[in-house]
């Protein structure tokens, strides 16, 4: 009987609460969504899994100096390492082509950070600091790595809550934008055809992270590895000298890094620290945040519809946010709802790969009124 007894208190179950019980089956409804109902399974799977490991008592995967999880959140992403890969990877996986074609659709990058300071000004309301309230407004702007990079320097203690509101909205814009877009929208101006893009020459294409990285880095420094590393991974990829550099770059190297990030993300849901009122607030903001974006980048599509008189379709907007290519296939899937003969994927990949940038650029600007 002592040895039963002994047993018993050396289980997990001893130690299980409520709230971790709670996250373990909040991190099993992400499994499921990732694997039955295919939504973005390449960031819910390992978030999802990541949650469950992290509210398993006793494991040790967290505790310092050896567990795996604590290894990979200090040394990965605490020190902004993982965030860098991936821009790195996602350089390498992007095509300016059509935001050169078509540079107006800047613009629609920039109106969709619009999101990042509404929910600024709400989390300011609600009672948070300038620096907390900045780390959570940068998730409206749909990009992990540079709300990771963020909050980092401005709010590290708020880093896993906007890292897991950040991620998990990316992987829920199938679900999330949908409805902003046709609630804003008209059948007529989702219907739209537009003109075929012009050719983008292969000398546009070397310049332009060249560019880029120079002008973004010189006004805003603390952005600079961020945009350098993004542009490093594009410009490896439009050279074609080093295509096997390009290739590890926009394979291997970003889906190891990605299995780290995102296990990692999930496991900051801890049931002890994020059930808790300011927690579900701030992922609430996030939420607002993201919708605020998402409207932003379609309004202006809908002035473009006007000026040009209907040769923008308006849908395109939603895609300002980060979240490549995600944000760019639900604009063609809703452009193809209501025309089937409608491809709007390019036109939409220009405001989404601005929306990487104007991101950047807006967590600049933070990071250079308010930290280093």
């Amino acid at each position: 009987m002592d040895a039963i007894i002994r047993l018993s208190q050396i289980t997990g179950f001893s130690a299980l609460t409520w709230q971790q019980g709670v996250m373990i089956l909040v991190g099993l409804l992400f499994v499921f969504l990732a694997i039955f109902k295919k939504t973005e399974p390449l960031l819910l799977l390992p978030i999802g899994f990541g949650c469950v490991l992290a509210n398993l008592p006793l494991t040790g995967i967290l505790d310092a100096p050896s567990g795996i999880i604590y290894l990979l959140l200090h040394f990965g992403v605490e020190s902004e390492f993982f965030p860098l890969l991936i821009f790195l990877g996602l350089g390498a996986m992007t095509d300016f082509g059509p935001l050169i074609a078509n540079p107006w659709t800047i613009l629609m990058g920039a109106a969709a950070q619009f999101g990042v300071f509404v929910a600024m000004l709400f989390a300011q309301l609600l009672g948070f600091s300038i620096l907390e309230a900045a780390s959570i407004g940068i998730i409206g702007g749909a990009d992990g790595p540079t709300t990771i990079y963020t909050a980092v320097a401005l709010a590290p203690h708020l880093l896993g809550t906007v890292a897991l509101a950040a991620y998990t909205y990316m992987s829920l814009v199938p679900i999330i934008q949908p409805p902003i877009m046709r609630l804003l929208t008209t059948k007529k101006e989702r219907s739209v055809v537009m003109a075929q893009l012009r050719p983008v020459s292969r000398v546009e294409k070397v310049l332009f992270p060249i560019v880029v990285t120079i002008v973004v880095s010189l006004i805003f420094p603390a952005v600079g590895p961020l945009i350098g590393m993004f542009m490093l991974g594009n410009i490896l990829k439009e050279s074609g000298v080093v295509e096997r550099l390009a290739n590890t770059a926009a394979n291997d190297l970003i889906n190891i890094v990605t299995i780290f990030l995102a296990t990692s993300v999930g496991a900051t849901m801890q049931g002890d620290t994020f059930l808790t009122t300011k927690t579900l607030g701030i992922v609430l903001l996030g939420l607002i945040a993201f919708a605020f974006s998402t409207a932003g980048g379609v309004l202006l599509g809908k002035l473009f519809y006007i000026v040009t008189r209907g040769k923008v379709n308006p849908l395109i907007g939603s895609a300002g946010v980060s979240a490549v290519p995600m944000a760019a296939r639900v604009s063609q899937r809703e452009g193809q709802r209501e025309n089937p003969g409608n491809f709007l994927l390019m036109h939409a990949m220009g405001p989404n790969v601005a929306g990487v940038i104007g991101t950047a650029v807006a967590a600049g600007v933070f990071l250079a009124l308010l930290g280093r």
